[in-house]
């Protein structure tokens, strides 16, 4: 039957000529798009393993000359089982498949599974040379804190990773300053090298954990208050919520529904020091829906006033 050729090149959207910086910059731009924590869309996840098995080829200088040795036409190497008879490859390569580490069987045909239960063209296979030590991929791992392990950082998180010899744990270290989408780097701790070939580097992605209290802008912090329409007229206070308890602050007197109050230095911790990102709490007016007649009186007087 049949194997279905795959465009590589067309997957990550880049030219046959990309360089090898572009050809990441296209991976990550569609990694982060279909990733299944952050794109639950039909399809997302299919289109998510097509862009890392496109990733795998092409950043790979020995995969990405066989690929494209081979060609669209690379059915005609099937023929007499194998790849004998393909023009410049002599012999044929026997493989036994296992699960194909997720990888389609397009790729599997071509390269074996990555699992190390098939064996799949080397080098040597193919262009007749040694293999050559060959740095490990950078990885990339996702993880999940609260809003008060950012505030208390610097400290320190284990994690534990899967990986082809088995679960193992590092410990990552999250300096001060730590926000949103921030990337840390483990050198030496991404997939091991080939043939001698240094590890990759880890790449820990921060995700910081929704509180319902708060909306978090870079190293700010926006929450809601309300306040009754007596306070907004005439001024006041508001208990305001913060990662570090309630703060009382001072209702200007005309406080329109919308006014943000800003307290400065009560978001997030920065880089360095001891600065601090801000606090922003808008106001909303809370009605009474139930009034006594006495006051619904009084409203009347008021109304009367502006009218």
């Amino acid at each position: 039957m049949s194997v279905a050729y795959k465009d590589y090149y067309e997957i990550l959207g880049v030219s046959k000529a990309a360089t090898e910086q572009e050809i990441k910059s296209a991976y990550r731009k569609l990694a982060k798009k279909y990733h299944p924590d952050v794109n639950k869309t039909p399809g997302a996840e299919r289109k998510y393993k097509d862009v890392n098995e496109a990733y795998e080829v092409l950043h790979d200088p020995e995969k990405r000359q066989k690929y494209d040795a081979l060609g669209p036409n690379w059915e005609a190497a099937q023929q007499s089982g194998g790849f004998q008879g393909f023009d410049g490859f002599p012999g044929g390569v026997h493989m036994e498949f296992g699960d194909g580490g997720g990888f389609s069987e397009f790729f599997q045909t071509i390269f074996g599974t990555m699992g190390g239960s098939a064996r799949g063209f080397s080098a040597s296979d193919l262009f007749g040379g040694r293999g050559r030590a060959a740095r490990g991929e950078d990885s990339e791992v996702r993880i999940t804190l609260s809003l008060a392990d950012v505030m208390a950082a610097p400290l320190k998180r284990n994690m534990t990773l899967n990986g082809a010899a088995g679960p193992r744990t590092i410990e990552v270290n999250l300096p001060r300053g730590i926000r949103e989408g921030s990337r840390l780097k483990l050198r030496g701790q991404g997939t091991p090298g080939r043939g001698g070939g240094e590890n990759g580097d880890l790449y820990v992605v921060v995700h910081i954990e929704t509180d319902s209290r708060f909306e978090i802008s870079g190293y700010d912090l926006v929450t809601a208050v309300t306040v009754a329409p007596w306070d907004a007229v005439l001024g006041g206070t508001v208990s305001v919520p913060s990662p570090e308890g309630a703060l009382k602050v001072k209702v200007p007197a005309g406080s329109q529904p919308g006014t943000r109050l800003r307290l400065h230095g009560k978001g997030l911790p920065m880089r360095g020091g001891s600065l601090r990102g801000d606090l922003y709490a808008t106001i909303g007016i809370s009605v009474p829906q139930n009034v006594s007649s006495r006051e619904r009186e009084l409203w009347e007087q008021i109304r009367a006033l502006h009218a």
